[in-house]
Parts: C-alpha cells; sequence; structure tokens
C-alpha cells in the first residue's frame, strides 16, 4: 500500500452531498468553533470537497492565516463572543467544537441560543475527552461506563457534555459526543519530542494509554456525518493502548537514534508538571467497538506504529 493509499485509507466521502449541494444550489457549510489541530483536518477536507467552511480562533494572525487557506474566520474566546452570530453562523449546516471549557463552556454560554434557532443545522459535534472515565485500574471501558473523572479538567468536561446533550434532549439538536483520546499525528507526536531531546521512557508496570491519529479523528466526524444518531456518543481512539515507553522506544527506532534511559515513575514523577502528574493518575484501556460497528469505521492508523510509521514517510516524501 503506498502512503497515498495509507492517508486515504478509512476516508468517509459523504454520499449524497453533491446532489444535495445541486438541489439546493449552495453547499453544505461546517462551522468550527476552534480551529485547532484536530479541527483543521476535517475542515481542510471538506473544504476540497467544495464545501464551504468557516470557523473560530482566538488570535488576530492566526484568523489572517486561516482566512488565507480559503476559511471563514472569526475570533472568539470566552471575553470575545462572536460579533455577528447569526450572520457568522448563516447557512450552516455541520457545527463541531472543539472548544475546551474553562469555567463552563464558553460556546454555549455565548451561543447556545444562536444554535438552538439555527433552521439549517442538520449536524452538531462536540470534541471531549477519555479523561472523563477515570481511572479503571487497567480496565476497559466503553460508553456505557460511570464517568468517574479524578481532575477538576475531566469534571467540566462531563458538565459540558451534559450541556452539548441538553441541546439534543431539550431542543432537538442533532449532538454527538466524541470522546478523544490522546490525540498525535504530524508535528505532533514522540517524533518531535525524540529529534529535540525531551522524549523519555517512564516505566510504571501495567500503565497503558490509548491514542488516536488526527486523520482518524477527522474520518470518525466524517462517518458520523454520514450515518447520524443524534445523541450518540462515540469513544475516539486506536485498536491498541501502550506504554509511553514502548511509543518512544519505536520513535527511536524509526528514527535510528539512541534510546533515553529508562526512568521509574516514582523518580521521574519529582520533575513532573501538575499537568503531567494528572496524565499518569488515569489508567485505563478504552474500548472503540462503537465507532466500527456502529459507523463502519476502518482506522487508517490502528496502532501508534503504523501511525508513526506514516509521519516518516511522509516526512521522507516532503524532502524529495
Amino acid at each position: 500500500m503506498t502512503e497515498e493509499d495509507k492517508a486515504t485509507e478509512g476516508i468517509v466521502h459523504i454520499e449524497g452531498t453533491e446532489d444535495k449541494a445541486d438541489a439546493k444550489s449552495e453547499p453544505n457549510r461546517l462551522f468550527c468553533f476552534g480551529m485547532g489541530y484536530s479541527a483543521l483536518v476535517l475542515a481542510r477536507r471538506l473544504r476540497d470537497e467544495g464545501w464551504v467552511v468557516g470557523g473560530t480562533c482566538r488570535r488576530e494572525e492566526k484568523r489572517q492565516a486561516l482566512a488565507e487557506e480559503g476559511f471563514e474566520a472569526y475570533l472568539f474566546n470566552r471575553d470575545q463572543p462572536l460579533e455577528s452570530p447569526e450572520a457568522a453562523l448563516q447557512g450552516t449546516t455541520h457545527v463541531l467544537s472543539s472548544v475546551p471549557p474553562d469555567t463552563d463552556d464558553p460556546v454555549l454560554d455565548h451561543h447556545r441560543a444562536d444554535l438552538i434557532k439555527l433552521e439549517s443545522l442538520q449536524w452538531l459535534g462536540y470534541l471531549s475527552t477519555t479523561g472523563v472515565y477515570g481511572d479503571t485500574g487497567g480496565a476497559i471501558v466503553d460508553e456505557g461506563n460511570p464517568l468517574s473523572p479524578m481532575t477538576e479538567r475531566a469534571r467540566r468536561r462531563i458538565l459540558a457534555e451534559k450541556r452539548w446533550l441538553s441541546l439534543r434532549h431539550r431542543d432537538g439538536l442533532p449532538v454527538h459526543i466524541f470522546r478523544l483520546a490522546g490525540i498525535y499525528g504530524p508535528q505532533r507526536s514522540v517524533l518531535d519530542r525524540v529529534r529535540n531531546g525531551t522524549a523519555q521512557r517512564i516505566y510504571k508496570p501495567g500503565h497503558k494509554f490509548s491514542r488516536i491519529h488526527v486523520e482518524d479523528i477527522a474520518t470518525v466526524l466524517q462517518a458520523s456525518m454520514a450515518k447520524q444518531r443524534g445523541g450518540a456518543v462515540y469513544n475516539v481512539c486506536d485498536n491498541q493502548p501502550a506504554t509511553p515507553a514502548q511509543v518512544t522506544a519505536y520513535g527511536c527506532k524509526l528514527l535510528g537514534m539512541k534510546l533515553p534511559p529508562l526512568v521509574l515513575f516514582k523518580e521521574a514523577e519529582k520533575n513532573m508538571s501538575p499537568m503531567a502528574k494528572s496524565f499518569w493518575r488515569d489508567n485505563r484501556r478504552v474500548d472503540n467497538s462503537r465507532l466500527k460497528y456502529e459507523l463502519g469505521v476502518s482506522l487508517a492508523y490502528p496502532d501508534y506504529k503504523k501511525g508513526l510509521e506514516a509521519i516518516v514517510e511522509a516526512e521522507k516524501n516532503k524532502k524529495k
């Protein structure tokens, strides 16, 4: 399989998009609250399929960069709601929010009413985190498991999920929740840390994490758009939970670089930031069966090895 084949494996083409657009004499329109790392992959795919895509960012510099890519870009944050939400959202058929909660969800705080009255809306997605499950001691969790957050950040995510789902239960909006595992991809993987010398091999027996390649996130979102089920919740992760030490070791192998020393977690923890400590607090394995049997998704990168190999191969091809 060529690298181009790998990159397009699992990509879902939303059937009927062209016919629908012809019938209405206008394309579908995606609006992303938060055009960050994950949302941009989806945005670029749909733009290239002929969709109109708009969204928000926090800085003017990025707004200009997004506009240069052909996106309708707007500034938005907790202290700066959309200046003219009706104009920004006009004609929007699909909405994705990747904005994390702070004290609460800023998108809903400012624009809940705007979403409720958006008559053109066909699909609404919210990117959450598998952190809402908390620590299961390494046991497998699926979407039916109770939520037992261990951090304030995860508790806020649960509250945000409930608020988004209330738009489904109370207002009939087509809300879908996507609980993402650790996100990686080009320019954001262990390969970058190996190269800059910050990668570690931390040993904590039995402690594994789930991951998901950023391209596969977009694939899952497109599949949901094509096969909607309002109120659904999906775990979005690959098939193989692994220890960070395993992933670091494989990254070093791919780059032909020396392994960093193996460090016991108790020693490494002494120099960890609060954020890093919270990352290690939870130990669980996440089940992704629902996105396969319900959405029919075939992941292009079903484990970290295939994902990292693809990143390295793409970097090589780019240099040619």
